[in-house]
């Protein structure tokens, strides 16, 4: 099992910059893909981005594409999203997750998950 701590939410500007990062402890975090996930309040938990197991190439909702960069430093053991250019619908909780699925966008297929980590993007 993995345990996953977010830090890094807060408010912040339209137009402005947060880095999400997100601290797994237990077994090696290199075991698992991770991904970062959004949710606000009446809606459905939605994929922000995700990447495999090795550190590299990240795969994005389009919404986030150009603006968001997912990373991960295995040595670490932890998870990062750098969130620029903020628009006032990013506003939610993020979440990161691990699971075993490569590729996978679905919140079902990621086992382990964090507490959440409030974004606020004002106007």
């Amino acid at each position: 099992q993995v345990q996953l701590v977010e830090s890094g939410g807060g408010l912040v500007q339209t137009g402005g910059s947060l880095r999400l990062s997100c601290a797994a402890s237990g077994a090696p975090f290199s075991w698992y893909v991770a991904g970062w996930f959004r949710q606000v309040p009446g809606k459905e938990r939605e994929f922000v981005a995700g990447m495999g197991r090795a550190e590299g190439i990240g795969d994005y909702h389009d919404s986030v594409k150009g603006r968001f960069a997912i990373s991960r430093d295995n040595a670490k053991r932890t998870l990062y999203l750098q969130m620029n250019s903020l628009k006032s619908e990013d506003t939610a909780t993020y979440y990161c997750a691990a699971g075993r699925r490569d590729g996978s966008r679905l919140s079902v297929e990621y086992d382990y998950w964090g507490q959440g980590t409030q974004v606020t993007v004002s106007s």
